[in-house]
């Protein structure tokens, strides 16, 4: 039964309109993901239907006594109330054997805010996301309205709010950037795309594939009509005369051809960066420390990074992980250790909150403060060229800043770093406030980047697709290392990184002590003849193990961003690493056997 209808809506700014004679119907049990680029209007729709803004034309009809809960991008709070009194206010009346204080205050404290009586300015950005999100959860409603509700979430809840999504009975309306959540929340899909609605039965990757069934149609429909206008063309060149009803339709419908708007097949287009001078020393951390007062984040952590490493950082809020980074990057000192960074690394680092130019400033300009060009395989790539990849139009990159929406800033942000050609790239929660779209335009360009990239992320399919190697708060202030993506991560030691083999497989990133010498009741002075056998082909049987995962290797180089075809490769790959790793303990093993013979 339909609860809400959106009929022939169009809404505008200054800049242009951003929803054009939108019609969509909502029902009662619809779960609907919205996606589409920054600045297509995906907040401005979530808001008309919420009620907090009015469409310029149409009309939203809205069934009787519906009830609506509403989590905005930037929630407003008021500065004179404490956060529980903001919450409660947000909230609003529930039957009066429900107890609104203390649900709140349990709620609050399951999402990270541990002073409810506290005044919002004691709040940081993402704890008033996370209040508020609280108060939208607990508000009684038949349609719940979710913008980008994983912001500033950890994993742990994230995955707490994808079972409680799961679990909710009424009509459900989100947009977020994270696929996953959306897979496993979604049943529907409405993508805005050029002010217009497309409406698809089926969770994100369904999606994915009706819209390129979309588009291959679109697209032949649109080669057809090129050249019913290229012969049209031909007829006109000829001297066409409108002499009779026949030929004057014939000339209308070359005009109506010559200025229909035109569907352009997007370009997939991969930067490939030129690997960039980088010395023996890359960037070295030597048991390293750091605490704010009485709380010790991480402790005696080291490692050394090669030229190739993909590295996630993930674990609860609060817990250090931007404080890590930040050390690693040479920005923060630690209490204890060194940072040894070498003299040829250019360091690139995309934090939460980067700092904006002026408002009147051109996208353009700004861009090319980082860099006029970016050097690539396929040679000199400009700002322009650049924004283009990144989703700013010719008319985009001359506009002021100042116009762009919140989203659009974050991927500007993105690009100027980009821009300055790092060799190593630190990125702190990249995927925020980002859309899909542009994600998948910095993993496409991750996958050519001839350099380091250390990321923090909550983002589980950006970590898959990204990462090679996760380090995890995961208990207490030594990490867990873990090789793989977010899946691998989760197999080894679960979600919340105390898995059943945990004890068994996790490391500390320091290396293990040697394993202890068996000993052996009676000195052998040779190998029988089964290990003789096999001391011999072993190491056959590892160089033959190594041509193939070399082989596997470009494989997944050339994969890009075929990410089915990507996991099965490293899926293979993580099995022909674990069974070369067995093939060199045991190979080592019977060689310090036969070192042994010759003392």
């Amino acid at each position: 039964m339909n609860i809400l209808n959106l009929e022939h809506v169009t809404k505008r700014y200054a800049e242009g309109p951003v929803l054009m004679d939108v019609t969509v119907g909502i029902e009662d049990t619809d779960r609907i993901g919205i996606v589409g680029i920054n600045g297509t209007g995906k907040s401005t729709f979530l808001k008309i239907i919420a009620g907090t803004e009015e469409p310029d034309e149409g009309q939203v009809v809205r069934r009787t006594g519906l009830k609506t809960a509403w989590l905005d991008q930037d929630p407003v709070f008021d500065p004179d109330a404490s956060v529980l009194e903001n919450i409660a206010r947000m909230v609003g009346e529930r039957d009066e054997y429900w107890n609104t204080e203390g649900e709140i205050r349990s709620v609050l404290a399951r999402f990270g805010i541990g002073d409810p009586d506290g005044k919002p300015a004691v709040l940081s950005g993402g704890q008033k996301k996370r209040a508020a999100l609280a108060a939208s959860l607990l508000a009684p409603c038949d349609l719940l309205i979710l913008d980008e509700p994983t912001n500033h979430l950890d994993l742990s809840m994230v995955l707490w709010l994808e079972e409680y999504l799961k679990a909710y009975k009424g009509a459900l309306l989100l947009v977020t950037h994270d696929r996953y959540f959306l897979d496993a929340v979604t049943e529907k899909t409405i993508e805005l795309d050029r002010g217009r609605a497309y409406r698809y039965e089926g969770g994100y990757s369904e999606y994915l594939r009706m819209k390129q069934e979309r588009l291959d149609y679109v697209l032949a429909a649109e080669r057809r009509l090129a050249q019913l206008y290229k012969q049209d063309l031909a007829w006109m060149m000829r001297g066409a005369r409108a002499r009779s009803t026949k030929q004057k339709a014939h000339i209308q419908r070359f005009e109506a051809l010559r200025d229909r708007e035109k569907i352009v097949e997007e370009r997939q287009i991969r930067l490939e960066s030129l690997p960039s001078r980088l010395g023996n020393t890359i960037i070295e951390i030597e048991g390293i420390s750091k605490s704010y007062g009485d709380r010790l984040l991480f402790e005696d952590f080291s490692y050394l990074f090669g030229r190739t490493d993909r590295i996630g950082i993930i674990g609860p809020n609060g817990c250090g992980k931007s404080t890590l980074l930040r050390c690693l990057s040479g920005l923060t000192v630690p209490d204890t250790g060194t940072v040894t960074i070498g003299q040829t690394v250019k360091i690139g680092c995309f934090a939460q909150e980067n700092d904006l130019p002026d408002e009147d400033m051109r996208v353009i300009d700004y861009v090319r403060e980082g860099g006029e060009y970016i050097r690539t395989r396929e040679g000199l790539v400009s700002a322009s060229s650049m924004c283009e990849r990144f989703l700013f139009d010719g008319t985009a990159q001359y506009a002021p800043v100042g116009k762009l929406s919140g989203g659009e800033k974050r991927r500007l942000c993105l690009l100027r770093v980009l821009m300055e050609n790092p060799n190593v790239l630190f990125l702190d929660e990249p995927t925020n406030d980002l859309d899909i779209q542009t994600l998948q335009i910095l993993e496409d360009y991750l996958d050519g980047f001839a350099g380091v990239v250390v990321t923090v992320s909550h983002d589980r399919y950006f970590l898959d697709r990204v990462v090679t190697r996760i380090f995890a708060f995961a208990d207490g202030p030594r990490l867990l290392r873990s090789e793989g993506g977010y899946t691998d991560y989760v197999r080894h030691f679960g979600p919340m990184g105390r898995g059943e083999d945990a004890v068994r497989s996790a490391a500390a990133v320091r290396p293990a002590p040697a394993k202890p010498e068996r000993r052996r009741e009676k000195k052998k002075t040779r190998l029988s003849y089964m290990e003789q056998k096999e001391y011999d082909s072993l190491e056959g049987e590892i160089a033959g193990l190594e041509e193939e995962i070399a082989s596997l290797d470009e494989e997944i180089g050339r994969a890009g961003a075929d990410y089915v075809r990507l996991q099965d490769l490293t899926a293979r790959r993580d099995a022909l690493d674990k069974l070369l790793e067995e093939k060199m303990e045991r190979f080592l093993f019977l060689q310090d056997l036969v070192d042994s013979f010759g003392n």
